[in-house]
């Protein structure tokens, strides 16, 4: 079974669709999950392993014996098998890919056994501790990885042609180079999932998905619940990059902070399918916190504390087809600087929530175009005279702070944010419709900013019909 993420875009300078342009763009074709998984796990994540082998450490063999023994142990999986790795230190010195290929029905899992964290490493940052689908020795598809610490090397773990793999729960840290890359190969239907990843080194991003100038691109998989910070000590050290070229990707429910560029950079798809980018809590960034080029839904995220708190410009692509609808931006600096947004087609700028302590809440160079409506700013607007309220301030919110020490903005009862949202561009998000007005600013539940680290119980609300309508 397949769920396609839609979002329809009408244009018309009289506010109307019939004599408008209708697209009709398409995020993926995600793999639906079956009853009772999370919404973010691949179909298969259920399928039951048709054999079980323990991997234990030889106690009279050192790390790296024990890591060779390993290696080949992972190397001689067949499809449906799940390898089990109790407790220890397993440093694997050559280099070392896994190619394999399981089934649909017939995965193959590569996980910690239960109640280990089996720590993976080697000795130098030569090379990398884990590649998976090296071409040079076959894809790899069908594959599980879980609960395994992956630590040191160059990068900590690198995919090369993979489809359906799942990284799931991993802890990726103290690398000498990106925490999880993908960018030598096209990559599909990746889920990379509940993963703590911090403390990179060299470029240093958390994770690094598709290649520069859309020479190689991940395409319909799942970016979500994963916990990435602390990159500063990085020459780069992004979040989250997805790169251009790169589509139909799902990117949600992620927490990102602490880094030294931006939380999470996004670029365009190319004229493919959109990216969706949601329920994500970015913070203390010494760059723009979240910056998209454009070809993304972009909503219901907490964006705080950073050079500026959300940017939009042409980087390797132009900015277009943009929707940004109910995100929530409160920074010490500018808020929001849409730099690339004068008269380009489907960008709509609509019930966000835009404080800023000491500069612009909103800055465009022109906004030609731009469907602008239910914006609650705080903080002067330049480039833009209608769409927007004034809010109070910081009260607005339950209890947040400019410098994100404080980070639970869900609305105040009584602040501007309640019924400020404008109706034609509503999105609920974690809310149920009936539980309050419509309001501004991100609708995801949870305080203190920090996302749900378990799943919404009901299926997730797909992108919303949205009727563009020009600011002329």
């Amino acid at each position: 079974m397949h769920r396609s993420l839609v979002i329809r875009t009408c244009v018309n300078r009289r506010g109307g669709c019939a004599a408008g342009v209708r697209a009709v763009l398409l995020v993926g074709a995600l793999t639906a999950a079956a009853p009772g998984q999370s919404i973010y796990d691949p179909s298969w994540a259920d399928a039951a392993p048709e054999r079980v082998l323990a991997h234990r450490r030889d106690p009279a063999l050192d790390d790296r014996a024990n890591g060779a023994l390993l290696a080949d142990a992972i190397r001689s999986l067949a499809p449906g098998d799940r390898l089990e790795i109790g407790p220890g230190t397993w440093s694997i010195e050559r280099r070392f890919n896994i190619s394999l290929r399981g089934t649909p029905a017939r995965p193959i899992w590569i996980v910690a056994a239960d109640g280990a964290a089996p720590r993976i490493t080697r000795s130098d940052a030569a090379q990398n501790v884990i590649n998976v689908g090296d071409p040079a020795e076959g894809r790899s598809e069908y594959l599980c990885l879980r609960g395994l610490e992956i630590v040191g090397g160059s990068m900590g773990l690198r995919l090369h042609a993979c489809s359906q793999v799942w990284i799931d729960g991993c802890h990726v840290h103290h690398t000498g180079d990106a925490a999880i890359t993908a960018n030598t190969a096209d990559t599909e239907s990746l889920h990379i999932t509940r993963n703590h990843v911090h403390h990179t080194s060299g470029t240093g991003e958390g994770m690094y998905l598709g290649a520069n100038d859309g020479a190689h691109v991940m395409r319909h998989s799942v970016i979500a619940l994963n916990h990435v910070h602390h990159t500063l000590g990085a020459e780069q050290g992004d979040g989250i990059e997805v790169k251009q070229g790169s589509y139909g990707n799902w990117i949600a429910r992620n927490l990102i902070h602490h880094t030294r560029y931006p939380c999470l950079l996004v670029y365009g798809t190319g004229g493919e399918a959109p990216n969706l980018i949601e329920h994500n809590v970015l913070y203390s960034s010494l760059d723009n916190v979240l910056q998209v080029q454009g070809e993304a839904i972009v909503r219901h995220n907490l964006i705080m504390d950073g050079a500026v708190g959300f940017q939009s410009f042409d980087h390797q692509g132009r900015s277009r087809n943009l929707v940004f609808i109910h995100n929530t931006v409160i920074n010490r600096g500018r808020a929001a600087d849409f730099r690339s947004w004068d008269e380009r087609p489907g960008m709509v700028c609509a019930n966000n929530a835009f404080y800023s302590e000491t500069m612009e809440s909103m800055r465009f160079a022109g906004s030609r175009g731009v469907a602008l409506a239910g914006n609650v700013v705080h903080g002067p607007v330049l480039g833009a005279s209608t769409g927007f309220v004034r809010g109070t301030g910081l009260s607005d919110f339950e209890d947040v702070a400019w410098d994100a020490s404080a980070r639970d903005a869900r609305p105040a009862p009584d602040g501007a944010l309640v019924g400020a949202a404008a109706a034609e561009f509503y999105s609920r998000g974690d809310r149920e419709v009936s539980a309050s007005p419509p309001t501004a600013g991100s609708n995801s539940n949870g305080p203190a900013g920090v996302p749900r680290t378990s799943d919404p119980a009901r299926t997730p609300i797909l992108p919303d019909t949205i009727r563009e309508r020009s600011a002329h």
